[in-house]
């Protein structure tokens, strides 16, 4: 059965940084382009960063380019999502996200529970 758990959040000052890590089980979630995708109160869910398992392939959402890092351990199967240089607007649950390739990121094929991610300033 697949399953997608995160890990690392937590709270932070401005300036400081993060790395979240998704223990992805199930073989056919090799077969995914894995996600973070986050969520702040009021706001719609936002793909953040992307990537195949290879990692051939990754997308980053333009106002984290340059301060997030996003790569997959085939190996061990876990996604890393390592923040940097984080911001106030950075806040939000962080959720590891895995859908087929052009899938949907609001509404991915599997969703972890995620983990919060506080920035103060």
């Amino acid at each position: 059965q697949e399953s997608l758990v995160e890990s690392g959040g937590g709270s932070v000052q401005a300036g400081g940084s993060l790395r979240l890590s998704c223990a992805a089980s199930g073989r056919t979630l090799r077969g995914y382009v894995m996600g973070w995708v986050r969520q702040a109160p009021g706001k719609e869910r936002e793909v953040v960063a992307a990537s195949t398992w290879a990692g051939r392939s990754t997308y980053y959402l333009d106002s984290v380019k340059g301060r997030f890092t996003i790569s997959c351990d085939n190996a061990k199967g876990t996604v890393y999502l390592q923040m940097a240089s984080l911001k106030p607007e950075d806040t939000a649950a962080y959720f590891c996200a895995a859908t087929k390739y052009g899938g949907n990121w609001v509404n991915p094929d599997y969703l972890g529970r995620g983990t919060q991610v506080t920035i103060s300033s």
